[in-house]
């Protein structure tokens, strides 16, 4: 899963209240267009499938992703890519049986996938439109028989799964229509910005190739079941990437970067902001070509809080996911560990899919909705160390038999429960110097020529089936070592994190006292959705890094070739 979730009875009555005054007041406002075109369809193609089919359908859900995206590159000085286009597509949920066994239970090594995520009408034309939703939802009434019927036949001679839980649970239905914010984007002055920032880059001679984009998207959902549940709702994006690349001198592939995210094309940081994160970019790949090469190293180092927000997204976060406890393939690392210790008493976690700004950033894993129709809500998962829930979409889990509003998918994919914003909090905060300290006298208390500071990181990913190594990556861009002497911290190249999952949560010592954010894209099985990560710097006791592999390939033979004149450089 690379990345480029109380007492439920009490949580369920509270928010069946609030839902239901919600949708009554919601009810008194006219359906938009396109959300009625579909609740009729679906009620008429619902309603003729419980009539002539078999299996009859006992669940129907019709949802259209719209987005608006414009989107700019820029290399040397010049623009290199631009894309404006809008479109819109339809996902069609079918479930035939019953709540209790139906055709998406998992099967292991066989994830379930009926809808096709196919392209619609952007216009809200009934005839057009009634032709799409006809098509696609008898394709998928047909897979869905079919996969019933197979998955009866595998429980007739398979051993009965250890988690007897129902396949699909209740949920009050919601009526909520959202407007959703327009932006302008200046293209003009986007594009002249981008040419500028791509410049500062390429007149770099240590770099090979490098990249400045913008990207700003407006995505509109629009969702109809045949519980009554009416909504439309959406938000807007808006990032920039930055990427610089070069070569060592024995081969190793270098890469510098940053990402800046914000909720729309306004609040991303003036031109003067963005210059001075070219800068570091610049000066950090500099340093990386002039850099010793690590060597493999387990001893204790600090994560910055971007760092940490990583490891704690792949090493934890995929981990409490509540499909993967069910699903007799999964490594299951935390199934039976409600109420019990899972990390040290100082931290806590929590994801909130209702906050869209912490720690002074905009966060990319919020929305109002999940892609079932079950209103956003925190989730306190870990108390003081303490394993409380999990993440929860509409396939219950023994001892959690509700949706706790996690159900994600990228359109075209099926829901299972993912991620949102997850954060992390600590009990036992430092600041920054102290926190350094801390890590100096563990180093010297292990008898440690140094420790290893990790500033930036790219991403990761991690594995979570029980046939393969429970084990993680993150990837790092800057790490620095630390010597206990005094000496200068050294910039070193090559390393990735590694390690194995609980492990790793019991050599956590300490935190700093102060938040950052990391923003992004998760890929899992229901595709990649758009996920944030805030936790502060973390100390810990042990640390495992590797090298990286390595092209046998040298830096350029030829030399850099010279500007000309009304060139872009």
């Amino acid at each position: 899963m690379p990345l480029v979730a109380q007492p439920q009875l009490r949580i369920v009555g509270t928010f069946l209240l609030g839902t239901l005054l919600a949708a009554g007041a919601a009810q008194a406002a006219e359906a938009p267009k396109l959300v009625a075109i579909l609740a009729a369809e679906l009620e008429r193609n619902f309603q003729a499938l419980k009539e002539k089919g078999d299996p009859k359908p006992y669940f129907a859900a019709y949802a259209v992703t719209e987005n608006e995206i414009v989107s700019m590159e820029a290399t040397s000085g010049l623009l290199a890519a631009r894309d404006v286009r809008q479109g819109r597509n339809l996902d069609v949920t079918i479930r035939v049986g019953s709540p209790k066994l139906d055709n998406y239970r998992r099967q292991p090594r066989d994830i379930a996938q009926f809808t096709m995520g196919n392209p619609i009408s952007l216009d809200d034309n009934p005839n057009a439109l009634k032709r799409r939703l006809w098509l696609d939802t008898d394709s998928v009434y047909r897979s869905a028989s079919q996969r019933l019927t197979n998955i009866k036949s595998d429980t007739q001679v398979k051993v009965a799964a250890a988690d007897p839980s129902d396949d699909f649970s209740s949920a009050p239905p919601a009526v909520d229509f959202r407007p959703v914010t327009q932006f302008k984007v200046n293209e003009k002055q986007w594009a002249d910005r981008l040419r500028s920032w791509s410049r500062m880059l390429s007149v770099t001679p240590e770099i090979l190739n490098s990249s400045v984009a913008f990207q700003a998207q407006r995505e509109v959902k629009s969702f109809v079941n045949s519980e009554g549940s009416r909504l439309q709702h959406g938000r807007t994006y808006a990032r920039i990437v930055i990427v610089a690349r070069a070569k060592a001198f024995d081969g190793m592939d270098l890469v510098t970067s940053d990402t800046i995210e914000a909720e729309e094309p306004g609040r991303l940081p003036d031109p003067k902001a963005v210059e001075a994160r070219i800068d570091k970019v610049i000066a950090d790949l500099r340093g990386l070509l002039k850099a010793p090469e690590v060597d493999p190293f387990v001893g204790p180092a600090i994560l910055s809080g971007r760092a940490s927000g990583v490891f704690f997204h792949e090493i934890f976060g995929h981990r409490i996911e509540g499909h993967r406890q069910k699903d007799e393939s999964e490594g299951q690392t935390f199934t039976k560990r409600v109420n019990q210790e899972v990390l040290p008493p100082f931290l806590s976690v929590f994801f909130d899919p209702t906050t869209k700004r912490y720690a002074g950033e905009d966060l990319y894993g919020w929305y109002d909705y999940d892609d079932e129709g079950v209103k956003a809500r925190r989730v306190s998962v870990v108390e003081q160390g303490i394993l409380k829930t999990f993440l929860l979409s509409r396939s219950p889990i023994a001892g959690f038999p509700q949706s706790n509003g996690h159900g994600r998918r990228q359109t075209g994919a099926e829901v299972v429960a993912r991620q949102s914003n997850l954060i992390v909090e600590s009990g036992r905060q430092v600041p920054h110097p102290e926190l350094r300290q801390m890590l100096i006298a563990e180093m010297k208390r292990q008898g440690k020529p140094y420790g290893l500071y990790f500033e930036s990181v790219t991403g990761g990913y991690t594995t979570t089936r029980s046939q393969g190594l429970q084990a993680f990556t993150v990837i790092p861009l800057v790490v620095y070592r630390v010597y206990p002497d005094g000496r200068p911290d050294e910039l070193v190249r090559g390393a990735d994190i590694v390690g194995t999952p609980l492990a790793s949560f019991a050599k956590i010592l300490a935190t700093s006292n102060k938040l950052e954010v990391f923003n992004g894209y998760c890929g899992a099985e229901s595709g990649s959705v758009p996920v944030s990560a805030s936790s502060p710097a973390l100390l810990v006791s042990e640390i495992e890094v590797q090298r990286k592999s390595r092209s046998q390939e040298r830096p350029p033979l030829l030399p850099r070739p010279s500007n000309v004149a009304g060139g872009g450089l």
